[in-house]
């Protein structure tokens, strides 16, 4: 009978040790906004974004975040030095960037930071990527206020942004690729309508007041990247939001922030 019962302990045990490894982590569940993740990919999940940073090329393949209403209407004071992420420091850092003649391009944008710890974070390297200065102050700005007009509008939103990896302009510092594409999804997932769009922007100075025109379907972003957005979805809802871009149901006045 005591073999029995140690028997039957050990399998317990056994079985919910195998349970508890198997689930998924508590950062990574429930959170709509990330790709599908990769092997040996590597992830660094914060307070206000996650990232999936590239060791070779010394940025982020992707930076995922939700921006709720609450959050994107909150104002929070700019205010941050850039440093390395204390979750990978072997990243960028000022010495690759300076006198290269490319702003540090904030990923997350740092005027989405809704708490100052979220701001501090926003100033990681593991957040920046090297944007030409006329883009980085021009269509990418007007790109990052619209998207915190969207999420006030359509209550939340979640978006995906990053350089386009697959074609690079040489480098800068210790090898970090300069991309010719950036590239920005998102997705409207409340009632009553909803939508995705994508963005394909070139690393330079761009026609800001034409925003629309640059609209183009989830899915020829994926193309493009060869990144699964939103796998989370439904797979026949995913299908419907991420094959088109209907400009038509999305506002596209931008308020001038202050």
């Amino acid at each position: 009978m005591a073999k029995k019962i140690r028997t039957s302990v050990t399998a317990f045990f056994f079985l919910f040790f195998t349970f508890l490894l198997a689930q998924p982590s508590p950062q990574a569940a429930d959170k709509l906004e990330l790709p599908a993740l990769k092997k040996n990919e590597v992830i660094l999940y914060h307070k206000g974004f996650t990232i999936s940073y590239n060791q070779h090329h010394y940025q982020a393949n992707w930076v995922a975040y939700h921006l709720s209403k609450t959050n994107a209407s909150a104002k929070i004071e700019r205010k941050g030095a850039f440093r390395p992420d204390p979750r990978f420091p072997q990243c960028a850092g000022n010495q690759d960037y300076s006198k290269s003649g490319y702003d540090k391009g904030h990923l997350f944008p740092a005027a989405n930071s809704w708490t100052p710890e979220i701001m501090t974070e926003s100033f990681y390297y593991t957040n920046v990527s090297p944007q030409d200065p006329s883009f980085n102050r021009g269509i990418w700005k007007k790109l990052e206020t619209l998207e915190r007009e969207w999420a006030i509008q359509y209550d939340d939103i979640y978006v995906v942004t990053g350089p386009v990896l697959k074609s690079t302009r040489g480098t800068i510092g210790k090898g970090v690729s300069v991309p010719v594409y950036y590239y920005k999804v998102i997705l409207d997932y409340s009632l009553p309508e909803y939508k995705g769009i994508g963005f394909l922007l070139k690393n330079e100075k761009e026609d800001a007041s034409r925003l629309s025109h640059y609209a183009i379907s989830i899915d020829s972003v994926e193309s493009v990247t060869g990144i699964d957005f939103f796998p989370a979805l439904p797979d026949e809802l995913e299908t419907t939001l991420e094959s088109k871009a209907d400009i038509t149901k999305w506002n596209w006045t931008v308020k001038k922030e202050e």
